[in-house]
C-alpha cells in the first residue's frame, strides 16, 4: 500500500463565536486509512458539532459547527505519520 502524504495542509482560520468553520487537507491517495482529526489534542468524532467528511476521495474536511470560545486552539489532521496543524 502506498504511503499517503499530505499534499495541501490546513490553513489557519479566524471566526466569530457562533459561526461554523471548515478546515481542509488534501492527501496524495484516495481511500486513505489511519486518518484522525484533533482539536487541542482531543480526537474528534463525526457528530452534530463536528462534521468530518471526504470530498473527491482525497480532500478531508472538518467543519466545527457554532464554535465557542472553548473551541480556540490547534486543529490537527493526521494521516499515518504525517500531520498538519492550524
Amino acid at each position: 500500500e502506498p504511503d499517503v502524504t499530505i499534499v495541501s495542509g490546513l490553513k489557519d482560520a479566524v471566526v466569530s463565536e457562533g459561526d461554523d468553520v471548515t478546515f481542509r487537507c488534501q492527501v496524495s491517495h484516495e481511500n486513505a486509512r489511519d486518518v484522525e482529526w484533533k482539536l487541542q489534542d482531543v480526537a474528534l468524532q463525526n457528530n452534530e458539532m463536528n462534521e468530518i467528511s471526504v470530498e473527491k476521495g482525497k480532500i478531508h474536511t472538518l467543519t466545527l459547527r457554532k464554535v465557542t470560545e472553548q473551541d480556540v486552539g490547534t486543529v490537527t489532521f493526521r494521516v499515518g505519520p504525517h500531520t498538519s496543524t492550524a
